[in-house]
């Protein structure tokens, strides 16, 4: 491609600042409307867009670049496929809520990384860590709490702790 002259060298002659190959292919268009490739595509002087510089955003329709057709979607895969049922988390969501097993207990030690060791009124003892909610919100326990607990069956020796009742 050649290069375009800047355009404070179009003020004078516009053959002399002008490479001779660049306006070889050019029809006799006044110098001001070298953008139009015919003089009745361009639009009059007067009538400009409302846009200072002409229209310098995205193109229409969101494609802003990588190709044709291609659209920027963050990063995400959009394109695998989308599932349209959203009733089934959900449905997961209450089957595996119905199946913990709700139990009180007693903080009897503090270990490292948020897990406790908490008695049962049986008299047994298991591994307990604190709830989502419950570090969001910095609750702290300390030995001695009355904490609620929630226990899967499969594994009856870790649970998750839910409720500091005092």
């Amino acid at each position: 491609m050649s290069p375009q002259p800047s355009p404070s060298n179009n003020r004078g002659s516009n053959s002399a600042n002008r490479p001779a190959s660049a306006g070889a292919n050019r029809s006799a268009a006044p110098a001001g409307n070298r953008s139009a490739a015919t003089p009745s595509a361009a639009a009059p002087a007067g009538n400009r867009s409302a846009a200072p510089g002409g229209n310098r955003g995205p193109a229409p329709g969101g494609n802003r670049g990588g190709g044709p057709g291609r659209k920027n979607n963050g990063g995400k895969n959009r394109s695998r496929g989308f599932v349209n049922n959203r009733n089934a988390k959900k449905n997961t969501e209450e089957a595996s809520a119905e199946d913990q097993i709700e139990l009180e207990g007693v903080v009897s030690a503090v270990l490292a990384g948020t897990m406790f060791k908490v008695k049962l009124p049986n008299g047994h003892e298991l591994l307990a860590h604190i709830s989502g909610k419950m570090r969001k919100r910095f609750i702290r326990l300390v030995v001695g709490d009355k904490v609620k607990l929630e226990m899967s069956p499969y594994d009856t020796t870790k649970a998750r702790i839910t409720f500091r009742i005092g």
